[in-house]
């Protein structure tokens, strides 16, 4: 069924390029000896506890507010299954077949360590689930980002054991025990303590920061290009971006968009055109000239963030936990903080850098400010309109991307009976940076198409090799010049050449 290489799940931490080969790529997951040998052990250690007069939370006790009430040994698989089936409690739309599949795979990972307690066979299934591309139904709503994202992980513990709805590999809605008939998997009867290890984690928050960092380094590379399209497009000046200035200034990745604009105008016909004594333009907008310093910004807080993920792919996420002599303790790692708080950093470069492409844009479209480009880029202005309303959109969206860019981190509502009394609403606060990142794709797009076709109507001056390359390829689904067309579809193309890395 796959021709990826496997990724071993265990112990070690995994890579960011591991959760994006597993919940976007589709590649299979394996358990590492060291993953079995651990989880052996630790499971040894919850039998004894199991076996104990004295109660242990989680193991032989009630959950939350109720751990003040110990549970018989004969219902204790009940309790579990009761916490499991009670705590998939979620609402809204599905959420996204990579997201659910990220949040599987970083569960079986903090299992495969050893420090939950969880019995082999369990571990085993889940991998097998994951392999199968069972992807069970996750609802937008449910995870306060503490005590873990206890809505999503209960949904995919209820799956496991053969409860609820699923996706198969094929994208078709089954029941649970269906789909994991079809694939041989057998439904897991959990025991002391398996309902609380499986939905006891940040695995969400994380798995939807992973990519979000995967899909911010693709599209702030496109903002180089794109904004770089705008200043040739824009009669800009291309001297702003020399190396000894930002030298000035040493951001990394300020220095690297720098960089890359030059680099991108290099050998540009249009830019040397008004290179000359004769030129009377002192300096350019900020839009244009500032546009290393709000990208490499950006790029700085992305890589801020790979270090909170990083850590966080680190790390083994339950409660209680099961320590290396055996002891089983209660702890707040669960709490979404460390994450919540960079997935809404990330939300306001987002926001900025599609503004400030929303501002180039809209100069390429005002007869008094584009240097000579028809008003609105029309092929006829009056009768045609140009993209005139391409720039609404972006301007829709923009105003849209300040909102999201308002911390979800800083709200907190108490639940479980005050036992939970401060929370991160770190799962809402990866929501949004999804609908953020969406955002700013489209917001690209646009400013792709407008530059772009700004570029064409300069001729008979050519643009920069690496701009025309841009061109070109864009070119292949959006046509160039000419009079009004349905701009709606050639967005959208725009937008799936940016998705696809093509530029």
């Amino acid at each position: 069924m796959h021709m990826q290489q496997p990724v071993q799940v265990g112990p070690k931490p995994l890579t960011r390029a591991d959760v994006h080969a597993v919940a976007r790529g589709g590649a299979p997951v394996e358990l590492a000896d060291a993953a079995r040998e651990a989880v052996t052990a630790a499971r040894a250690h919850v039998d004894r506890l199991a076996a104990a007069a004295k109660p242990t939370y989680g193991v032989s006790t009630g959950f939350g507010a109720l751990a003040v009430r110990h549970i018989p040994p004969d219902r204790r698989a009940a309790l579990q299954q009761a916490l499991v089936r009670s705590h998939a409690a979620g609402a809204g739309p599905e959420v996204e077949r990579e997201v659910v599949r990220a949040l599987v795979l970083l569960r079986l990972r903090t299992l495969a360590t050893g420090h939950t307690g969880v019995r082999l066979g369990t571990v085993e299934a889940m991998a097998a689930m994951l392999n199968a591309g069972i992807t069970p139904v996750v609802r937008e709503f449910g995870s306060l980002g503490c005590s873990g994202d206890l809505a999503p992980l209960s949904a995919v513990a209820l799956a496991l054991t053969g409860e609820g709805l699923v996706r198969d590999a094929d994208d078709r809605l089954l029941p649970a025990a269906e789909a994991l008939r079809a694939a041989g998997v057998e439904p897991v009867r959990l025991a002391e303590k398996e309902g609380l290890a499986l939905i006891n984690g940040t695995d969400g928050m994380l798995g939807m920061l992973v990519l979000a960092i995967s899909d911010l380094h693709r599209l702030l590379d496109v903002a180089d290009l794109t904004a770089a399209m705008s200043v040739e497009a824009l009669l800009g000046t291309d001297r702003v971006f020399a190396a000894e200035l930002h030298a000035l200034r040493p951001h990394p990745g300020q220095g690297r968009s720098a960089q890359r604009m030059a680099e991108i105008l290099a050998g540009s016909e249009i830019v040397a055109s008004h290179r000359g004594p004769d030129c009377d333009r002192v300096q350019d907008a900020y839009s244009l000239r500032c546009s290393p310093q709000v990208h490499g910004a950006a790029r700085d807080t992305v890589a801020y963030a790979e270090t909170v993920a990083d850590r966080e792919l680190a790390a083994a996420i339950d409660n209680p936990v099961v320590l290396p002599d055996g002891r089983v303790e209660s702890n707040g790692n669960f709490h979404g903080a460390p994450l919540a708080y960079v997935l809404d950093f990330l939300a306001i470069p987002v926001a900025d850098v599609a503004s400030i492409a929303e501002r180039r844009t809209d100069r390429m479209l005002d007869v008094n400010r584009s240097h000579g480009l028809p008003p609105f880029l029309a092929d006829d202005p009056g009768v045609d309109s140009g993209h005139m309303i391409a720039q609404y959109t972006q301007a829709a969206i923009v105003s849209e991307l300040k909102r999201l860019a308002v911390p979800a981190s800083v709200d907190s509502i108490p639940s479980s009976a005050m036992q939970e009394d401060h929370v991160s609403m770190g799962w809402s606060a990866a929501r949004k940076l999804r609908k953020a990142v969406d955002g700013l794709r489209t917001v690209l797009a646009v400013e792709l198409i407008t530059a772009a076709r700004a570029l064409d109507l300069r001729a008979p001056l050519k643009p920069a090799p690496a701009t025309a390359a841009a061109v070109a390829k864009l070119r292949e689904v959006v046509p160039g010049p000419g009079p009004d067309r349905h701009l709606a579809p050639e967005i959208a193309a725009a937008e799936d050449l940016i998705r696809s890395g093509a530029l």
